[in-house]
């Protein structure tokens, strides 16, 4: 039976960057044909919120993306979102980050302070490099009057080419400790940028593309929205497996181009049976259909392993567990 494509069962795309498009400086083979091709209004959501939307699409197109930048969502253009149903228009604003962003609050027409001596109505957090003490000091004691603050994520650390080095988590953690608030969360894994970007185009029934389970996957599910996890950056079938609810991608693919596939049906809950029973929190594979492999028998492991409720997967004989193993397992 022939299956529609996925770019066919939904009315936008909104795209994870980094290791779903592309890894460190090199776009991943495909993935710019594959949403040119696709048709469908394409939003790329990032959760950096250093950088201006201009500049993002800047970077994008360098990597052979047709990117835009009214096609961007960043996570500091979903915090002003957010901020904007917390104060009234024209209201100030400190924010704790770079200058872009605060070129997005006065775009929106908030007034933008620099000292918690203003009165600021909010305030906004996010990731800066050249970020001080004294800006960080006078976060702290505007959030201490008890307005609003909202940060643009709560990344702990951020990829670089020397490493991970501290992300806008990190400095939000240290607010936190200084003023016992807790703020309300823009980027991803909370929904509010990617509702934010459905809304930027238009779309009632998007599909989310990303590669990690912690930020991507869980941003869908908490927006009530499908999502498809491609093999391509931090996580592998065997993290999706086991992934708890708030983790679980509704599809499973190798890369993006999976969305323009027609008569593949890569939804996990649809996927092929397989011969399988739980014992001791294992999910022991006992025979599997010849032409069953790869990915497509990934989503078979995991959609048998949400049903058992067994985070674990081995295989009978050498044969399936090799299988397995090349499906991305780590068995045993």
């Amino acid at each position: 039976m022939s299956t529609s494509s996925l770019s066919r069962l939904h009315d936008a795309l909104l795209v994870d960057l980094d290791g779903t498009l592309f890894r460190g400086s090199e776009p991943i083979p495909g993935v710019a044909e594959g949403l040119e091709q696709s048709g469908l209004p394409v939003v790329y959501v990032t959760n950096n919120a250093s950088r201006a939307p201009a500049d993002t699409a800047a970077h994008l197109r360098d990597l052979g993306f047709a990117a835009a930048a009214d096609e961007v969502m960043t996570s500091a253009q979903a915090a002003v979102v957010m901020v904007a149903d917390q104060v009234p228009a024209g209201s100030k604003v400190l924010v704790v980050g770079h200058d872009s962003f605060r070129d997005l609050v006065r775009q929106a027409g908030f007034e933008v302070v620099l000292s918690a001596d203003d009165n600021p109505d909010a305030v906004l957090q996010g990731l800066s490099r050249e970020l001080t003490w004294g800006e960080l000091a006078e976060g702290c004691l505007a959030i201490r009057t008890g307005v609003p603050w909202v940060a643009s994520n709560t990344d702990a650390t951020l990829p670089t080419e020397r490493g991970l080095l501290p992300g806008n988590g990190s400095l939000v953690a240290a607010m936190e400790t200084a003023t016992d608030r807790t703020p309300l969360v823009a980027g991803k894994p909370a929904a509010g940028v990617l509702r934010a970007a459905a809304d930027l185009a238009g779309s009632t029934h998007p599909l989310v593309i990303g590669d990690r389970l912690d930020t991507d996957i869980e941003g869908a599910v908490a927006a009530g929205m499908p999502s498809l996890m491609v093999l391509t950056g931090v996580h592998g079938a065997a993290d999706l497996l086991s992934a708890p609810p708030a983790r679980r991608a509704t599809h499973l693919a190798r890369d993006l181009t999976a969305v323009n596939v027609e008569g593949e049906d890569f939804l996990i809950a649809s996927a092929a049976e397989i011969g399988a029973s739980a014992r001791d929190g294992v999910l022991h594979v006992d025979s599997v259909p010849d032409h069953l492999g790869n990915v497509p028998l990934a989503r078979s492991v995991i959609r048998m392993a949400w049903a058992q409720d067994v985070d674990r997967v081995d295989g009978d004989t050498p044969g399936i567990t090799s299988r397995l193993t090349d499906a991305g397992f780590v068995v045993g």
